[in-house]
């Protein structure tokens, strides 16, 4: 489970890193993953500049126990990233259909390789 702080949960704040100023995303056969990073000209309403995560994961991925299964095995992949994101980071992570047979290592291999052409510095 991710820690509240770093729980992307208004649906502004979705739509904000997914169309907003600053949005890029890249995608794999799995996910998509969709990034901004917050700038100095840019402020926060939560005073606080942890980097956040969000999860969609619809219908098209399964039933309700795939679905879940596809949102907890991406959580515990993104948890242990979030060190290394810049402060102010918002993520939307997307899962495509083909997410429902990946095994977590998959799915975190694809996260990743995500991350690093999204962001610029060392994902781990």
């Amino acid at each position: 489970m991710l820690p509240a702080r770093h729980r992307l949960t208004d649906r502004a704040d979705f739509a904000a890193t997914i169309r907003g100023r600053g949005a890029r995303r890249h995608g794999s056969r799995l996910l998509v993953v969709h990034a901004r990073v917050a700038d100095a000209t840019q402020t926060d309403v939560r005073g606080d500049s942890s980097p956040r995560v969000g999860l969609v994961v619809s219908k098209a991925v399964g039933n309700a126990v795939t679905r879940t299964r596809v949102k907890r095995r991406l959580r515990a992949q993104a948890a242990p990233i979030l060190g290394s994101l810049p402060a102010g980071t918002d993520l939307v992570v997307r899962a495509n259909p083909t997410a429902a047979d990946a095994t977590s290592d998959e799915l975190g291999a694809a996260l990743r390789h995500c991350l690093r052409h999204l962001l610029v510095g060392d994902v781990t």
